[in-house]
């Protein structure tokens, strides 16, 4: 099968109010994304085998950490589909960064295999899956602007 190339963008929080400070030291935020024209890019590749691996120009992150592999894994094991994928994440956007670099490449990867394996998952299945990921997520996986707050 054919490598497809996808690219997973930056977002700005064009503003960001903190609200209040909550018992457990986070705080209550609200805040509006906009995409930018800065992007990772990932590559895939379909395995018949079910296997996945991921490969990065980035500092090499355990698998625990690393959003894409989890994303990856995390939609295969819910879907119980028998493919697998090379992935390669050419990281053009800073870790940690305030961007949503991991965010964003968590979501390209459960957009980019729902199609590859032929899942036909809705976008809304794909953004609740993408949460237990990370609270920036579920933006990326509608990929437009978007109010948050909590």
């Amino acid at each position: 099968m054919n490598t497809t190339r996808w690219l997973a963008p930056a977002k700005l929080n064009l503003f960001l109010h903190i609200t209040k400070r909550r018992a457990n030291g986070y705080h209550n935020l609200q805040t509006l994304f906009q995409f930018i024209d800065y992007c990772d890019i990932l590559h895939f590749n379909v395995r018949p085998d079910g296997q996945i691996s991921c490969q990065s120009n980035a500092e090499n992150l355990p698998p625990t950490q690393d959003l894409v592999w989890r994303a990856a894994t995390l939609l295969q094991q819910n879907s119980a589909t028998h493919f697998g994928a090379d992935i390669r994440v050419n990281k053009k956007l800073p870790m940690g960064g305030g961007l949503g670099g991991g965010s964003s490449d968590a979501a390209t990867t459960l957009l980019a295999l729902n199609e590859l394996w032929q899942l036909q998952w809705p976008r809304s299945a794909l953004a609740q899956l993408g949460l237990t990921l990370g609270a920036d997520v579920p933006v990326f996986v509608h990929g437009h602007a978007a109010w948050a707050e909590g």
